[in-house]
């Protein structure tokens, strides 16, 4: 065991005085960390538009009409849905709010000054506030244009009018005496809109004398947000940037058994009491310590400064342990892709962009179309972001983190046995 230790000491040694090696092993996935983290948080500008899910259970033309109004907000993009989808949304965050106009609320417009007020019903994410106060005022600029646009349209309300008088006998928030004046001054409304030509603009809308008179009603529906998302985008971003520093680690340390080899330092290392597992033993116990200490670095700077929150530290410690087994595999298996120094590096940086790019080191894999994510499943990089993500934002459980733990395993150890089974230990 003593001899594994003065293996990997030296090593690590070796990996401290390449500077540049250094450099790229613990500086550069930081700052790859820092960028796209700050690119992705600027995604959602102030100029991007609100997007609401709308549910229309009236299907009426007043409930049609207000939804054509609605859908002119440039503050908005709207998109249909049924109730139970919508609620669904919100409350996992994919969506800040959803509009319902419930059953009735196209005839309760018409009514208009009796009866029970036209209702909206919205839910609002907790979460956003800002958005839902928004919401809500471009709801209530809506219902007021539409009732601009009858006020300003004689025939239009002409027609409400008699609509109106025919309703009123039934109305049981007015006593006969009431409804009588009301009739009268529906009637003299009527014989008023059919001597003007037209109405352009209605100025101002009073309410004297009707101080308990309610335009509309926006009532709203409780959510309780269910968050399964990344809270920020540098819980995104630091996984990816972890990966980077692991690749460069393991890559490295790759070309250092093949520059041993190719000087010589592994027969001199040969000739000394030390069996050839001990020696591949201790390289990969130094890269396994390389590996572990830049994903507790790293992950340490994201949560004390860019407030990254795993949820569950010790799936998270579970899943880092699995990825540096498996990229000590995969240095393994780069030593013996290469009979020279250059060759293997070229190989083995070449095999890793591909693996980065299709397992989504470079793009995170839910922006991916879906044919490249099922393609994605041969990348180990794959499986060791979604063991990184399940314990960070995903929420997984044991169980949930049980299947890229043992795919990242499995794969180290297959690599890792072939790697060693055709090492060379000769240049001859």
């Amino acid at each position: 065991m003593r001899e594994v230790v003065t293996m990997a000491a030296k090593d690590l040694k070796l990996l401290l005085r390449d500077r540049v090696g250094f450099f790229f092993t613990f500086f550069f996935p930081l700052i790859y960390c820092v960028f796209f983290g700050t690119v992705f948080s600027g995604g959602s500008g102030g100029s991007a538009k609100i997007k609401v899910l709308v549910v229309d259970e009236d299907e009426s033309d007043g409930s049609r009409s207000f939804l054509a109004h609605l859908e002119k907000a440039q503050e908005l993009q709207i998109e249909r849905s049924s109730r139970d989808q919508a609620l669904d949304r919100v409350r996992r965050g994919d969506r800040p709010a959803f509009v319902a106009l419930p059953k009735g609320f196209g005839e309760a417009r018409v009514r208009m000054f009796w009866g029970e007020p036209p209702t909206i019903e919205t839910g609002m994410d907790p979460a956003r506030q800002a958005e839902a106060g928004m919401i809500q005022g471009i709801l209530a600029r809506t219902m007021f244009e539409g009732m601009r646009d009858t006020f300003s349209n004689p025939l239009l309300l002409v027609e409400r009018s008699r609509h109106w008088r025919g309703e009123l006998q039934g109305s049981a928030n007015l006593n006969a005496d009431e409804k009588q004046r009301v009739d009268g001054f529906l009637s003299s409304l009527e014989v008023f809109l059919r001597a003007i030509p037209i109405i352009s603009d209605v100025r101002s809308a009073g309410t004297s004398g009707g101080a308990h008179w309610e335009p509309f009603r926006i009532e709203s529906i409780p959510v309780v947000r269910e968050r399964k998302g990344p809270k920020n985008s540098y819980e995104v971003a630091f996984p990816q940037g972890i990966i980077w520093g692991v690749m460069g680690c393991a890559t490295a340390f790759g070309i250092s058994l093949v520059i041993e080899r190719t000087k010589g330092t592994l027969i001199r290392l040969r000739m000394a009491p030390i069996s050839r597992v001990q020696i591949l033993g201790g390289k990969a116990g130094a890269c396994f310590a390389t590996i572990l200490a830049i994903e507790l670095a790293l992950i340490t700077i994201g949560i004390f400064i860019f407030r990254i929150r795993p949820s569950s530290f010790g799936l998270l410690f579970l899943g880092f342990l699995c990825v540096a087994v498996n990229f000590v595999g995969i240095m393994m298996l780069f030593s013996v892709l290469g009979k020279t120094e250059q060759a293997a590096a070229g190989l083995g940086w070449a095999i890793m962009l591909i693996m980065a790019m299709i397992g989504g080191g470079m793009i995170p894999q839910f922006f991916m179309p879906s044919w490249l994510q099922r393609i994605s499943v041969i990348s180990p990089i794959r499986w060791s972001l979604q063991a990184m993500d399940g314990a960070i934002w995903r929420q997984y459980t044991l169980s949930e983190m049980l299947l890229p733990c043992a795919v990242l395993v499995g794969t180290g150890v297959i690599c890792f046995a072939i790697g060693a089974k055709a090492f060379q230990w000769t240049d001859a």
